[in-house]
């Protein structure tokens, strides 16, 4: 039983020298998203930390294996749809992921409820949802 637990001691030291890239990335303000202030406060508040380069890394961030989950949602959130690049999406796309947004705001899968777990605050109300919708509608 001491061997095991000290090979799972190990591993965990192991793997803290796996980090993932957590490299701040500039973005030309002229490629992102320019919304109203309302609709601005919500993203930024409950969308940023995946959906843009702003991502607030904390400190549980850096430990393996939460950092490998942390990361790898960060990274697929900015792949699916990044505010600071949103001048660069082609119009079609654009269209889509509206709709996708509006869709996963509905049906309460965005934010995801393991970022909602900690970060309490990006829970959107039925208020954020009503703006986000209208926004996503206004400009379909």
């Amino acid at each position: 039983m001491k061997k095991i637990v000290l090979y799972i001691l190990a591993i965990f030291i192991l793997s803290q020298f796996i980090q993932t890239d957590k490299t701040k990335i500039k973005h030309n303000q002229d490629t992102e998203l320019k919304a109203p202030k309302e609709v601005m406060s919500i993203l930024k508040r409950s969308c940023y930390d995946c959906h843009s380069f702003e991502t607030k890394w904390p400190k549980y961030s850096y430990v393996a294996p939460i950092s490998w989950v942390v990361s790898a949602n960060v990274h697929n959130g900015r792949d699916a749809l990044n505010f600071d690049t949103w001048t660069k999406i082609d119009p079609a796309i654009k269209k889509a992921r509206l709709k996708r947004l509006k869709h996963l705001v509905d049906i309460d899968m965005m934010p995801k409820d393991e970022y909602l777990l900690i970060h309490k605050d990006a829970k959107l109300s039925s208020k954020d949802k009503e703006v986000l919708v209208k926004w996503v509608e206004s400009i379909e």
